[in-house]
């Protein structure tokens, strides 16, 4: 049986995207951080979604430093996507997320949101042996641009079409060396869900929450989903626990796991 192809996000969806996201806000001013695991020091760098920056990078920046975490924004302001050579792009993100670690002792972790997650498996492909692991929160590196509702914003934010070509999208799909986790969700109204899923073996997984996209870098069950991940001990990661069930996916490669949501 061939897979269903892979649509853009129901209208629906995309309309009622402020709204969600605004009660996905609420819920994570009322959850308590202090019931989630702390961790061990290590650096965190965060990676704001396509037009955000240091504040709205923020609620999640100080999740992982409540946390006890040496959690930092990406310290490029506003992400208005790639400029240029794209490969070339990245090639100079990946310097400058090493200057900005440079005196880190430890391996540090990764988080991206949306298309920053690019960048996140991407600088940890250059950085090699610097990363520990890397998460990426409603990131469609498994599609293509007509899977998301993003393409025409992209080209107001930064000017040009995005020039993420086959071949491009191709290496892109191909997960770090380290573990790496895809969380997304089914109500995503911007970015369609079976482009969030990843193959790559063991060491990468794919977990699902219920939330909306703009609301997925402030959600309470991402937030615990966060604080799980960073806690897993350096060199001895482990997927999420809970059951899990193979996914359709787009390419013809073996089927991925999701762990289904749970509780935190």
């Amino acid at each position: 049986m061939k897979n269903a192809p892979i649509r853009a996000p129901h209208w629906h969806l995309l309309g009622s995207e402020p709204v969600r996201a605004a009660v996905e806000y609420l819920r994570m001013r009322s959850m308590n951080v202090a019931a989630l695991p702390r961790g061990d020091g290590h650096p965190v760098v965060i990676f704001p979604g396509l037009a955000a920056n240091e504040y709205s990078n923020g609620p999640m920046v100080r999740l992982c430093r409540q946390l006890g975490y040496a959690a930092r924004d990406w310290g490029r302001g506003f992400n208005t996507g790639p400029r240029g050579d794209v490969a070339a792009w990245l090639d100079e993100l990946a310097r400058h997320v090493g200057a900005m670690t440079t005196g880190q002792t430890r391996p540090m972790s990764l988080i991206g949101w949306s298309l920053a997650g690019f960048y996140a498996r991407e600088v940890a492909k250059r950085l090699n042996g610097r990363v520990r692991q890397v998460i990426t929160v409603g990131t469609p590196f498994a599609g293509k641009a007509e899977h998301t509702h993003a393409a025409w914003f992209y080209r107001i934010v930064n000017g040009q079409p995005p020039a993420f070509d086959d071949a491009l999208m191709a290496r892109l799909r191909t997960p770090p060396d380290v573990p790496t986790t895809s969380v997304f969700s089914r109500r995503d109204g911007i970015v369609a869900w079976q482009a969030c899923v990843q193959n790559g073996g063991a060491r990468a997984e794919n977990i699902e929450v219920d939330g909306s996209h703009c609301g997925l870098g402030w959600n309470a069950r991402v937030f615990a989903i966060i604080a799980d991940r960073l806690r897993q001990p350096e060199n001895a990661w482990r997927p999420y626990a809970g059951s899990t069930q193979p996914v359709a996916r787009p390419q013809p490669a073996a089927a991925a796991c999701i762990a289904p949501r749970q509780a935190g």
